[in-house]
């Protein structure tokens, strides 16, 4: 077993763990967690051997095979199955000495060594490699391709099945999922699941640790505490802990009711789809996650935009690509204020593709793309996080989108990112590629735009940045698109599934707990059939086409007034909170105005009674919006 005893380590001048004693028994699998900057990147370099330990005792067996993903890919000319296939030493080892045994005609040690080859799975293995090569998504003939050919984000998938073709005992990974799309996400997951050795796992994705430990070492304020129990799991328990301190519990308390005033604003409404229910789930969830993350660093909201036209964008029939290959056909999809859009689809499908059209980065080959007068779009994806001025401080690039703003007001805004004090003045060039993000995020949504477009928004973002994302979408009144391998993200913050694969874009026919299912259909070859719905005759197609067409000119008056009793509701909603916090304070009734008192409930009475009969509208629209789209 991996066993500390007393074990302490510094980096530098900075004290990472002191007096830890904690044992991981073979077969575990374990996620670590914990602050960026607390160690655990360090505690995975001091298994490894790489730095040494202050004090106490670090130890493990000996015959133990490790295994990592390295950080660096070397310049390689081979085919990257090659490459992959140096991940299993033994196995290259044995090859090195057959081929030696066949050079000197030793007949019976090259008979023992193919019997160990065959013990090992040597003849399996280039299968093997092909296999993870394919579920980290790589395509039919890439396992041919020279390593020095592929872009950095795909040398680190070739890393990462490197580390996996090694049969290890003891596995260390390192935010494996940062490089990675959701399918290639949800492939590890599972093989990390059938994983048989010990396993070690940092990672900020809550979704996916939740599915593969069950154990968290959490580390904080110097200390590794083992936990039994996933990640969701161990956040109840900090929870607890937590809220044992009357401080955090107060703040822990506002932070719950933020969240239940938003489900109970959207209650109604998320009863009437599948995939609103399915938010409404997770948002409930959000409150018992909530107390976990109450001494976040990160504070911040997304600013109301100062325009909202409706719709923001619309798309009829457009197709869009690079050059002369066409990505993506005969697109429709109009966006409007509170809409919120999770893209998914295969590697490659053109999910960016998508989001560099509604971004304008890329122009229509064909049909007609309308964009409101007023549409302000906030586009994040790797190249904003690149384009950052490495010689300049945070302080300085949002002053340069703002210069009329007080430095105070800038540096408040740049707090709530994980950016306090002096650190506002740092330059930018040695910041950690979080860091950058946070960074970039800010500016983003300092500009207020009523259309955000996020592509893949938590790589490198730790688990409390993660979550302050969240809540702050939810209060986003413009309209949202995400890609995203962080399913939680997904879940709290989209109501509307999109598929894009084939060509294509349409609506999901599931949530996102039924797209597994749906990889795993698609890579089985469980392709639609010509008999199939999705396959029907041109006639067919047209005739659909037609009466949806129908339907939605039939259901947009329906909408617009559902719409419209919402910004009641919500209108009344606040004007009632007001009410009660005047009603609430004790001076009034200290003074012995019963003028204003009587004035006060009556205001009350009649906000009460307004927002009675706003929902009884709203409810009607509700069901005769169903009654047309059951029809």
């Amino acid at each position: 077993m991996l066993q500390f005893t007393n074990f302490a380590l510094r980096r530098g001048a900075k004290l990472l763990l002191d007096a830890v004693s904690l044992q991981i028994h073979p077969g575990q699998k374990v996620g670590i967690t914990g602050a960026n900057g607390t160690g655990k990147s360090s505690l995975f370099a001091a298994i490894l051997g790489e730095v040494e330990g202050d004090a106490g005792e670090l130890s493990l067996p000996k015959d133990w095979v490790i295994s990592h993903v390295a950080q660096q890919t070397p310049q390689d000319t081979r085919p990257s199955i090659e490459y992959v296939l140096d991940g299993d030493g033994e196995l290259r080892e044995l090859e090195r000495q057959i081929a030696a045994a066949e050079h000197e005609h030793a007949g019976e040690l090259l008979a023992n060594l193919h019997g160990r080859y065959e013990v090992i799975g040597g003849y399996a293995a280039r299968s093997r490699a092909g296999q993870l090569l394919h579920g980290l998504g790589f395509a039919a003939g890439d396992e041919q391709r020279s390593v020095n050919e592929f872009s950095g984000g795909w040398r680190m998938r070739l890393n990462l099945a490197r580390a996996l073709m090694c049969r290890s005992d003891l596995l260390l990974l390192d935010e494996p999922t940062n490089h990675l799309d959701l399918d290639a996400v949800i492939w590890l997951e599972s093989w990390l699941c059938a994983y048989p050795g010990t396993l070690l796992l940092i990672s900020h994705d809550r979704d996916f640790l939740d599915s593969v430990v069950g154990h968290i070492v959490n580390i904080e304020s110097e200390r590794a505490t083992l936990y039994t129990g996933n990640y969701s799991a161990f956040e109840r328990m900090r929870a607890e802990k937590l809220a044992l301190q009357q401080a955090q519990f107060e703040k822990q308390q506002r932070e719950v009711a933020h969240m239940r005033s938003f489900v109970d604003r959207f209650r109604y409404k998320a009863s009437k789809a599948r995939q609103a229910q399915s938010r409404l789930k997770a948002l409930e969830r959000m409150e018992l996650i909530a107390p976990a993350h109450v001494d976040s660093p990160f504070r911040f909201r997304l600013l109301a935009p100062e325009k909202l036209p409706r719709p923001l964008l619309r798309l009829d029939d457009v197709s869009v690509g690079y050059g002369a290959t066409t990505v993506l056909g005969q697109v429709r999809l109009s966006i409007s204020p509170g809409d919120r859009i999770g893209l998914l689809g295969p590697n490659g499908a053109g999910k960016s593709t998508l989001i560099k059209l509604l971004a304008g980065q890329l122009e229509p080959k064909s049909g007609e793309l309308t964009a409101a007068r007023d549409l302000q779009v906030g586009y994040f994806a790797q190249h904003q996080v690149e384009q950052l001025h490495p010689e300049h401080s945070p302080l300085e690039h949002l002053a340069q989108l703002d210069p009329r703003a007080r430095e105070s007001e800038l540096r408040n805004w740049l707090g709530g990112f994980g950016f306090p004090g002096d650190t506002v003045f740092m330059k930018t060039a040695p910041f950690s590629g979080g860091e950058k993000s946070r960074l970039a995020l800010a500016l983003l949504v300092y500009q207020r735009p009523n259309l955000l477009l996020l592509d893949e928004p938590t790589n490198h973002l730790d688990l409390e940045m993660r979550q302050a994302l969240a809540v702050a979408l939810q209060d986003f009144a413009g309209a949202m698109v995400i890609v995203s391998h962080d399913r939680h993200l997904l879940r709290v913050s989209t109501d509307q599934l999109l598929l894009v694969h084939g060509g294509r874009v349409a609506e999901f026919d599931g949530g996102l707990d039924d797209y597994p299912a749906w990889l795993a259909d698609q890579s089985r070859g469980r392709r639609r059939t010509p008999g199939s719905r999705e396959n029907a005759d041109a006639g067919d197609r047209k005739a659909r086409k037609r009466r949806e067409a129908e339907l939605r000119q039939l259901v947009a008056p329906l909408r617009q007034r559902i719409q419209k009793y919402e910004r009641e509701m919500e209108s009344l909603q606040a004007a009632r909170s007001r009410l009660q916090e005047r009603l609430a304070d004790s001076s009034l009734y200290e003074t012995g105005d019963g003028d204003v008192l009587r004035r006060l409930l009556a205001e009350q009475a009649d906000t009460e009674a307004q927002l009675g009969e706003a929902e009884s509208r709203w409810l009607e629209a509700c069901e005769a919006l169903e009654r047309h789209q059951g029809a």
